[in-house]
C-alpha cells in the first residue's frame, strides 16, 4: 500500500462527530514501514488529536523515530496543510528535506517539504549549551 492509499483509507476511521471534517495521514518511516493516523475529536475541543500526531505516535510506539515522507488528506477545497503543532511534530521526526504531500479527496495534491512548511523550525540543536 502507498501513502495515498493508506491515508485515504484511515481517513474513514476519523472520529469527527462535531466538525464532520475527517483527516487522514500516513507517514513512511526510515525503515519503509507506513504508519497511519486520523483525527480524533473530543467534545472538549482542545482535547482532540490531529491525524499527523496519531501517525507519528503509532510510529514511535512501534520503536521508530525517523520519518521520510508524509501524506495528509481531507475533503476540502484546497490541499490540507498541517496545523502549526503538527508542523513542529513532523519537524521533530523528519528532516527539513522530508517530503510531504498535501491532498484533497477530489485528487488535488501539493508537494512540499517539512522545511518549506516550517522554515526556521525549533530543533534539538537549540537545546545545546556551549
Amino acid at each position: 500500500m502507498n501513502l495515498r492509499d493508506a491515508a485515504t483509507a484511515v481517513r474513514e476511521n476519523a472520529h469527527a462527530p462535531y466538525s464532520n471534517f475527517k483527516v487522514g495521514a500516513a507517514i513512511r518511516a526510515a525503515s519503509g514501514t507506513i504508519y497511519v493516523g486520523c483525527n480524533v475529536e473530543n467534545v472538549a475541543y482542545p482535547e482532540g488529536t490531529c491525524a499527523e500526531a496519531g501517525a507519528i505516535a503509532a510510529m514511535v510506539a512501534a520503536g521508530e523515530t525517523r520519518l521520510e515522507a508524509a501524506y495528509v488528506i481531507a475533503d476540502c477545497p484546497a490541499p490540507i496543510p498541517p496545523c502549526g503543532g503538527c508542523r513542529q511534530k513532523l519537524a521533530e521526526f523528519g528532516g527539513a528535506d522530508a517530503h510531504v504531500t498535501l491532498a484533497t479527496t477530489d485528487g488535488t495534491e501539493r508537494e512540499t517539504t517539512i522545511g518549506d512548511l516550517l522554515p526556521g523550525a525549533f530543533g534539538a540543536d537549540h537545546m545545546e549549551r556551549s
